[in-house]
């Protein structure tokens, strides 16, 4: 038996996966798990089947978004994914867990392996396109979901301020490391338009997304303003009704 890389094990194949896409970012509060969601609901639109596996599993927002509440169920084939109300296959921890405000009190060993049992044992049946919301940061679970699912590629998620774009970097880094293609650079809350007079207020500074995407030699996806209607739908679980262009850009540059 030949012996793998430390960076190299072998990925289990899910064979109706067609492509899968992993967002992430190098620290948390920038908005990743918002992206992520806009991607799947922007791919769902151009008639993909699409499905978010949920991997940030101290901090799942993706069920709340989606407006979507505990109750899956097992089939022949493994545990089944739930589904929105347009039909995005999502599977994450707040959706097995008796009360969605219970904290998951996991070491790293422990949530990298519910990861992997998201990929082997869900079924999820025939998708176009899986977005894994990965989170914030480079250590073991990106690490697990890196080393175990076969990706295309990975999105990754900054804003403004000069800390996030210095993590991003690392990010940026991890993924050459690990030899997975970064698909681009989407710079979140990037200013605020004011209702009033539609002058651009830059609360965390000037945009830097595009330099940093030149200068890491990935595409720039886009510059995503704060939007009161995306927190709101977010709250709201209807952010399938946010009309958004994220997934065309996505993919347009790739």
């Amino acid at each position: 038996m030949n012996q793998q890389n430390a960076f190299e094990p072998e990925k289990n194949a899910q064979p109706g996966v067609k492509h899968v896409i992993a967002v992430m970012s190098g620290k948390g509060g920038v908005g990743k798990s918002s992206v992520t969601a806009l991607l799947a609901v922007g791919s769902h639109r151009e008639g993909y089947q699409t499905g978010i596996l949920d991997a940030d599993i101290t901090g799942p927002s993706i069920p709340k978004m989606f407006g979507l509440k505990a109750g899956t169920f097992t089939g022949a084939n493994g545990l089944l994914p739930l589904e929105t109300a347009a039909g995005i296959k999502v599977m994450s921890l707040n959706l097995l867990l008796p009360n969605e405000d219970d904290p998951v009190i996991w070491r790293g060993p422990l949530i990298g392996a519910t990861v992997k049992q998201f990929w082997e044992e869900v079924d999820w049946g025939d998708l176009d396109y899986l977005f894994i919301d990965l989170p914030p940061g480079t250590a073991d679970a990106p690490l697990t979901v890196m080393q175990s699912i076969p990706l295309d590629g990975l999105v990754i998620v900054t804003s403004p301020q000069e800390l996030t774009l210095m993590v991003v970097r690392k990010a940026v880094k991890m993924a050459r490391k690990m030899e997975i293609p970064v698909l681009g650079l989407v710079e979140n809350m990037s200013g605020l338009l004011c209702p009033h007079c539609s002058r651009k207020i830059e609360i965390f500074g000037p945009s830097k997304g595009r330099e940093v995407a030149e200068e890491a030699g990935v595409p720039f996806l886009a510059s995503l303003p704060l939007d009161q209607r995306l927190a709101e739908y977010c709250d709201e679980g209807r952010i399938e009704e946010y009309e958004t262009d994220l997934f065309k850009t996505l993919l347009a540059q790739n």
